[in-house]
């Protein structure tokens, strides 16, 4: 590990052979981080660079490195800002704190770290940690990397409301959009205990998520490529495991390793997540560009969505663009609620309002086709071609 002090040229900070250095900017070097001296981690030489917590930090510190590992305080204003500032550019980041507490983990995962460490530094730590960046980085290397990288996610007040089914046929509609302007969309069905968003969509893969958590570090690009089904539409489907799988075993760092390489090599990545919140799935909203509430105009389930929007304000994720989705609503006379009383529960605006057809939504599942080879010109696809163009506008696309 190479040592270099902050005061030097910017010209210095220039790799001169071999693989790009992963940047280790802390107060000092202590504990087992001295072991790192001489050493790579995930393939990656490193060099330290000795800068106190709070102080600013030029971009061009980060100049020709391959990620950096970017020490941050807990309650210093000065040093999050610093960290949020840095992430604003091309180089990947991981955070290092000590005793990071499970708020500010989130905010800088939020920010857009791609792993926070604790602090004094573990080798087998910050291996695990840069890992992932060596796969997309790799990954890179036979195909470029997909110009507009977007998550989406989905979460629902409860189960059994018809946001998968919704979000299935959203996603068609959105890769075929996609496919026509030359990019490409991925849906990943991570309910990885009670998931079938691929089965409505009439694919049976012969692959699935869990085949890419048993890769562990073999996973790259042409592997997760593998295990995204292709649909008709262009939309690329990873579906959930057959078998049912504990949540508990699944990290944080698993989720996040998986859906940013989905990312590099798709661009858009919509997720559905379960309805059982875990530190993972947390973490994994806490880095969506968007998010989808869905939930129905009724008394229980507009409820729990407001009990879902709580949580995020307790996980200090207020900030997150979260857009609600009343699905399967009545019209007229069998309306009992309205959009009026449902804001007025939420404490936030509708933004999309999905008319209640289960006649053709069930025969869409049934024969696993989109909803407009049932009907093509009903209230429901109007709504869905609405929320379609909704999300593309949110993601900055054009249509």
């Amino acid at each position: 590990m190479s040592v270099h002090n902050p005061d030097r040229p910017t010209a210095q900070w220039m790799a001169d052979t071999g693989p790009p250095p992963v940047r280790l900017l802390l107060a000092g070097a202590e504990g087992q981080a001295n072991e790192l001296v001489g050493a790579r981690a995930a393939g990656f030489p490193l060099e330290l660079v000795i800068i106190d917590t709070a102080a600013p930090i030029d971009p061009s510190v980060l100049s020709g490195a391959a990620a950096a590992v970017v020490q941050v305080t807990e309650g210093d204003d000065r040093s999050t800002d610093r960290f949020k500032k840095l992430a604003e550019g091309p180089v990947p980041l991981i955070a290092a704190a000590y005793e990071p507490s499970m708020k500010l983990v989130r905010a800088l995962v939020r920010a857009g770290a791609h792993d926070v460490v604790p602090l004094p530094l573990d080798p087998e730590e910050l291996e695990t940690a840069l890992d992932p960046i060596r796969r997309i980085a790799a990954a890179q290397g036979p195909r470029a990397r997909a110009g507009h990288q977007k998550i989406v996610t989905v979460i629902k007040s409860e189960g059994g409301i018809g946001a998968t089914a919704l979000l299935s046929q959203l996603a068609l509609r959105f890769a075929a959009n996609e496919a026509a302007a030359g990019r490409e969309a991925c849906l990943i069905d991570l309910d990885v205990q009670f998931g079938n968003a691929a089965l409505q969509l009439g694919l049976q893969p012969s692959l699935t998520f869990s085949d890419l958590v048993e890769a562990g570090k073999r996973l790259d690009g042409d592997l997760l490529r593998s295990v995204a089904t292709r649909h008709p539409s262009g939309l690329r489907v990873i579906g959930a495991p057959r078998e049912i799988m504990p949540l508990e075993m699944l990290t944080s760092e698993q989720m996040l390793s998986i859906v940013d390489l989905a990312v590099s090599e798709y661009g858009t990545v919509l997720v559905d997540l379960p309805m059982n919140w875990t530190n993972w799935s947390l973490s994994l909203l806490a880095r969506s560009d968007l998010v989808l509430l869905v939930t129905e105009l009724r008394v229980p389930s507009l409820h729990r969505a407001r009990r879902q929007l709580d949580l995020l304000g307790t996980q200090d994720m207020g900030n997150l663009e979260v857009r609600i989705v009343l699905n399967r609503t009545e019209k007229g006379f069998f309306r009992t609620l309205s959009e009026s009383d449902a804001e007025r529960v939420l404490k936030k605006p509708v933004s999309y309002c999905i008319s209640n057809d289960h006649e053709t939504m069930s025969q869409a599942i049934d024969r696993g086709i989109p909803i407009d080879q049932v009907k093509r010109k009903s209230p429901l696809c109007r709504d869905i071609d609405a929320l379609e163009r909704g999300l593309a506008g949110a993601l900055g696309l054009e249509r």
